[in-house]
């Protein structure tokens, strides 16, 4: 009877462990959003990014052949996504330019031939943080945001 219980309890653990978790996914809670000002918040927190994105000697090479007007706009559903609001990212990893024709792949697809770097990714997360401190994102909603896209990492770092 004890093992029972015992049982009971580890599996009780378990299945709380694993609501805990999927309250913690970045679609389930709208307070990041929320704290990002919504979607014209993000608007313009990806507006302030961009132009960081391609002025900075560390990354800016990276995106020379990028369509910048669809970046923007993928970076806003994603970032309103991941953060909890009403957007879904309809980018699904397409080919590198992002013109949304081609065949559809995985982050891991996607960045394998860009040999980004962990100081590449970690510049780019910089210049995130300056752009959401340009409007005023309080920091702890900004580090929300962070943890919730960092997972991302293992992905995209090829090299």
């Amino acid at each position: 009877m004890q093992l029972l219980s015992r049982v009971a309890t580890v599996m009780t653990g378990l299945l709380l462990a694993s609501s805990l978790v999927v309250a913690q996914t970045p679609y389930t809670d709208d307070t990041v959003y929320q704290g990002l000002g919504g979607k014209q918040g993000i608007k313009k927190i990806v507006e302030t990014f961009i132009p960081l994105v391609l002025a900075d000697p560390r990354i800016k090479d990276n995106f020379a052949d990028f369509d910048m007007e669809q970046l923007n706009v993928r970076l806003q559903e994603q970032i309103c996504e991941f953060a909890g609001g009403p957007c879904k990212y309809t980018g699904k990893y397409r080919d590198k330019t992002m013109d949304g024709v081609g065949t559809v792949r995985d982050m891991t697809t996607v960045h394998q031939d860009l040999k980004i770097t962990n100081a590449m990714f970690n510049a780019l997360t910089e210049d995130l943080q300056i752009a959401m401190e340009r409007h005023n994102v309080p920091n702890s909603v900004a580090n929300k945001l962070v943890a919730k896209l960092a997972p991302m990492q293992r992905a995209i770092v090829t090299k």
